[in-house]
């Protein structure tokens, strides 16, 4: 059945024939260039197959890598030209409607795939070559002598017809015979050839042990040997080879001649090199890339004694909203620029500057002095982002934040280093960017714990690391104590006991506050319930219970605060729950909302930290609040006598405005008597803090409920 015109089939067809035409002319197959093309047909199909995938699978690339090599694609520009016409036309002609860039990052991760794939079945048929090569080596060694005990027209039968190169030389050097192989090789006469001794045949890249070898064989110390060795050519071009040198004994066993055997491996070679190149270096700005600098920055961390190294770690601030506002191709150009500028600025030996991805490069300088080479570096590089970069006519004005990490080799390892200047980084874009940060230990100390904390939260929860303290809340009139404030705690495996300060902010960041909000209030009413039966002579004892602004704003609130005071058998009366000024500055009617349904409820609110918000006085007329609680600013003045006046003055007028407004008044941080005094004349209501109790355990609220809190 035909395939529609401009179908999917068609169109796959058209991949294959650009395909096939662009690499054909490098490919070493008897194939016609047609049959070439129905060869990568079934290669495309993979690829296509692959790229509009449900479950993506990059291994298909690898697979497709491995099949050009069978197919004797093994040129080094072979792969080179699949890899850009998967990268022009694979989504063009295979991506149908999917959506482009998703399309774009699974065929540059296919081609990334293809080019490992290429890379593992060159290696492995490479190494199939040399053991069939050795092994010929070793038969035409013996044939080679053989002819030359035998007679003349053998001897030449079996030289001139090798595949491969071979020369004879005798123990002084002096080049005797040349085969044609090696003559094409090497692109010179055969005169030019025997008029050479084999010592001056070096070449700047010879391994240490290759002369020392040599010597050994023609001083009859051994046999043979076989390296890897470059020569010049007679244009200066390098060939390099698979070089077998045997030594060939006359019919005595004494030592005659030198025998060489050569293979041509000089573009298998520069292959190798390309792979290399490319899985080191970005291929957007042609950068070193993670791999090759994690390479670099680990040999730097290694060096000697008084070595050192400086790392700048570099983050575009705003690089999203030009992606977003103006499409990733004008990204890209812009990264591009931003490279070329980098680059610029580490030109001194021992300085490079690579790409991780995205917007996020590195720069590394080393050696004896980098404590103020780094901060010099780390200048040019702030500097070099000043001018705008011109992308489709317009002036962009980039900023980068930058961290810096600067020290002695041999103490830290390349993951560590490099987490620093991550941290640094961040810490220089909270500080609000377009700047440079130099590492500081306790920072970076206390970042990677808040990261582990925060990491380390769910499952805390789930494991019953949380627990609750109570602090009681007393009455000033006559020092009952009439409820306690819920206080939660983590129990942490490694960092002991922490208090709300270290984690309640990191799990307002993740959202876990709301399941943890909803174990406290759910802890607290019960323990609430339990005080009540047991104290039931000494009146119900009340609790309070913190809501972080993230609650506020959550649909359940309400539906898990009735579930919660039904399945425990609690009064609505014996709740409150603590808000933060601060949460309620400007709140709208839909965030008042569901406090007021609680307050209709019997629920009572109170305002906490009240009075650090600057928040209007007259907008208590329309806050669901029954309690101000006066932060302990307010209070520290009252510690000594006399107490300060001002201080006096404010805590009277605000007691006076809520208990107008029909509002009770509690203080925190009372510390000492005197302060208990003055606040009770003041007209307080309530009161707590170190004078009367620390957070304890709730066994410890129930003595305290059955005497005298003040004595």
């Amino acid at each position: 059945m035909r395939a529609e015109p401009d179908g999917p089939e068609d169109r796959l067809r058209r991949f294959a024939t650009i395909w096939s035409r662009a690499v054909f002319p490098v490919t070493s197959t008897s194939l016609t260039r047609p049959e070439f093309e129905e060869l990568l047909l079934p290669l495309a199909r993979r690829l296509s197959e692959a790229l509009r995938a449900r479950n993506f699978e990059a291994a298909e690339g690898r697979a497709v890598g491995a099949a050009l090599v069978a197919a004797h694609c093994t040129d080094p520009e072979a792969l080179s030209r699949a890899l850009d016409c998967v990268d022009a036309y694979l989504v063009l002609y295979c991506g149908e409607d999917g959506p482009r860039e998703a399309l774009r990052t699974r065929s540059v991760r296919l081609q990334h795939a293809m080019a490992a794939g290429y890379a593992e079945a060159l290696r492995e048929r490479t190494l199939a070559e040399q053991q069939a090569i050795s092994q010929a080596a070793l038969t035409a060694r013996s044939a080679v002598a053989e002819a030359l005990h035998d007679s003349e027209a053998r001897f030449r039968a079996v030289f001139e017809g090798a595949a491969i190169g071979i020369g004879i030389a005798d123990l002084e050097g002096n080049i005797l015979q040349v085969n044609g192989a090696l003559l094409r090789m090497f692109g010179g006469s055969e005169q030019s050839m025997r008029g050479r001794r084999v010592p001056e045949w070096t070449h700047a890249e010879d391994a240490p042990q290759v002369w020392r070898l040599y010597e050994e064989l023609v001083r009859g110390e051994r046999e043979h040997y076989h390296v890897e060795k470059a020569f010049y050519r007679p244009d200066g071009t390098a060939l390099w080879t698979n070089l077998t040198v045997s030594l060939l004994r006359d019919a005595d066993g004494e030592p005659q001649y030198q025998l060489a055997l050569m293979e041509d491996t000089t573009e298998r070679r520069l292959l190798n090199l390309r792979l290399r190149y490319e899985a080191t270096h970005d291929a957007l700005t042609g950068l070193p890339n993670r791999t090759l600098f994690f390479e670099r920055l680990e040999k730097a961390l290694a060096a000697g004694e008084g070595q050192r190294f400086g790392l700048c770690y570099l983050d575009l601030d705003g690089f999203k909203t030009i992606n977003d506002s103006l499409g990733h191709a004008a990204g890209d150009r812009l990264l591009v620029e931003v490279a070329d500028r980098l680059q610029s600025c580490a030109t001194a030996p021992g300085e490079m500057v690579a790409r991780l991805g995205g917007d996020e490069f590195v720069a590394l300088t080393t050696g004896p002095n980098t404590e103020r080479e780094v901060d010099e570096l780390a200048g040019r590089i702030m500097n070099a982002l000043v001018t705008p970069i011109r992308v489709d006519g317009r002036d962009l004005t980039v900023r980068g934040s930058v961290g810096v990490v600067e020290g002695p080799a041999g103490e830290r390892g390349a993951a560590e280093v490099l987490r620093s200047a991550d941290i640094t980084m961040y810490r220089a874009k909270s500080a609000g960017g377009n700047r440079f940060e130099l590492a500081d230990p306790e920072a970076d100390a206390r970042a990677i714990t808040r990261n582990g904390l925060t990491t380390a939260l769910p499952a805390a929860l789930d494991r019953g690391e949380f627990f609750i303290e109570y602090q009681p809340l007393v009455h000033l009139g006559d020092g009952s104590v009439q409820g306690a404030e819920a206080l939660v705690r983590w129990l942490h495996p490694q960092h002991g006991v922490l208090g709300p300060d270290r984690f309640i902010p990191l799990a307002e960041h993740t959202g876990l506050i709301v399941p943890l909000g909803r174990w406290v209030l759910e802890q607290s009413v019960r323990q609430a319930r339990t005080w009540q039966q047991r104290n039931s002579g000494a009146g119900p004892l009340r609790v309070n219970v913190n809501l972080s602004p993230c609650q506020l704003t959550h649909p359940g609130l309400v539906q898990d605060t009735v579930d919660i005071l039904e399945r425990e058998g609690l009064d609505a009366r014996a709740l409150c729950l603590e808000v933060t000024e601060s949460a309620l500055i400007g709140a709208d009617d839909d965030l008042l909302k569901p406090l007021r349904r609680l307050a209709e409820m019997g629920v009572d609110i109170a305002l906490d930290d009240f009075g650090t918000g600057y928040s209007n006085l007259a907008n208590l007329r329309r806050l669901p609040v029954s309690i101000l609680k006066l932060d302990r600013s307010f209070t520290q003045g009252m510690q000594q006598f006399p107490a300060d006046p001002v201080d006096l003055k404010i805590v009277e007028g605000i007691v006076s405005l809520a208990h107008s407004l029909d509002l009770a008044v509690t203080v925190e941080g009372v510390e000492t008597g005197a302060q208990a005094e003055q606040l009770r004349i003041l007209g307080c209501d309530t009161a707590q803090g170190w004078y009367y109790a620390r957070p304890g355990p709730p066994e410890r609220l129930h003595e305290l409920a059955l005497v005298d809190a003040v004595g």
